[in-house]
């Protein structure tokens, strides 16, 4: 009997899953490219490649990402930004869907909020991406976290958490990722260029999230925060965790999903079909997997584990995009280093857990850690 209600469970929980994701109906399948362009001013290398044969391409992918797995301190070194200052605007949503809920747009309509805007370290094509933004929402103490939403946020999500952990005591900041609500460049309607088919765009895309991030720790420090942490949810986790094993100001670290390698999430995940349509003819799984070496969490357990620091892994049972055994395998890596850690497995997937009632659940673990870890 309670196998036979496991299975149903696990029956309703995979179609509810299945149709939250069909929610975004304007997801568009691009071909493949290399994106050889955006590495022109990526550390570690060794010269330049202009792009020439599909293989020449890929070789050079492959090997630079190996490099800067070798020498990623470099990698993801950055000049920190003279040019913080706090900006008060409008509250706008940024809905990334074909049609916006007007019900979010009326949420906000008014509203004034601070954000802090500089100018990022890396440098793209669009200049609405190159000026980061974060939403601030101040405490009193002198504990901080940076918070980076998950891949195609609008520019409300994640906005409650802050508040609640406000409430703790710990100030935040939410982070516009790259891509992303104001800074999503005009000629696309969701974060396509944050994760996509184009290999070096995608890799530029995660480097300039993790830098943003260490440029936020950079202004908190500033404003004389003492004890800092990050909270990332889906791709905010894996920018965070890059982060976490490159800085190690990052005291306290929340992943709230976790996946161990990106080319996995973009090849088995539900949410980034459209991604493997574009790529599978060209590539197999293993092929995608070194290209974005780079960018995994798991090329970096080493480098993470040279920080003392609490971690809180949450991870969904019934996930359909960042799949449930790549998230135990994640918790197997933080056992094997020997990492002071807490893991905590929902029941539910990668988009309800952002629904009635897995959205408490969550909520509760992640402000009841941080509380714990960051407030005296």
């Amino acid at each position: 009997m309670l196998k036979c209600m496991r299975a149903l469970y696990a029956r309703w929980m995979y179609d509810w899953e299945t149709r939250l994701t069909q929610v975004d109906n304007n997801r568009v399948v691009r071909p493949l490219e290399w994106g050889i362009d955006w590495t022109q001013e990526w550390p570690c290398r060794n010269g330049f490649m202009p792009a020439q044969t599909d293989e020449q391409c890929e070789r050079y992918l492959r090997e630079y990402s190996l490099r800067a797995v070798a020498a990623s301190d470099e990698f993801f070194s950055y000049e920190s930004p003279r040019d913080f200052r706090l900006e008060r605007r409008e509250v706008q949503v940024f809905s990334t869907r074909e049609i916006p809920d007007p019900r979010l747009e009326a949420k906000v309509s008014g509203t004034h909020a601070d954000f802090l805007r500089f100018t990022s370290p890396v440098r793209t094509p669009y200049p609405e991406n190159n000026l980061a933004n974060a939403r601030w929402f101040p405490a009193k103490g002198k504990s901080a976290v940076v918070l980076l939403p998950q891949w195609n946020s609008d520019a409300l999500s994640h906005n409650s958490l802050c508040r609640i952990l406000n409430r703790l005591g710990i100030s935040a900041l939410r982070l516009s990722m790259p891509h992303h609500d104001i800074r999503r460049p005009p000629e696309i309607r969701r974060a396509d260029y944050a994760v996509s088919a184009n290999i070096g765009r995608t890799i530029d895309a995660a480097r300039q999230g993790v830098l943003d991030l260490r440029c936020c720790l950079d202004w908190l420090q500033q404003q004389g925060y003492e004890k800092l942490g990050i909270v990332g949810t889906s791709l905010g986790s894996c920018y965070g965790f890059l982060a976490a094993a490159h800085d190690a100001r990052i005291e306290v670290a929340a992943f709230n999903h976790a996946s161990t390698y990106f080319a996995d999430v973009v090849w088995h995940g539900q949410s980034t079909r459209h991604i493997r349509q574009g790529v599978e003819p060209h590539l197999d799984l293993d092929r995608l997997r070194g290209l974005f070496t780079a960018v995994s969490p798991m090329s970096y357990f080493s480098q993470f584990a040279r920080f003392k620091r609490k971690s809180l892994i949450i991870y969904a049972k019934y996930d359909l995009t960042f799949l449930p055994e790549f998230s135990r395998q994640v918790v197997e890596q933080f056992k094997r280093y020997g990492l002071e850690h807490k893991a905590v497995a929902l029941p539910c997937g990668h988009y309800s857990i952002g629904e009635s009632p897995y959205k408490y659940m969550d909520g509760w673990h992640l402000a009841s850690f941080l509380r714990k870890a960051l407030v005296p």
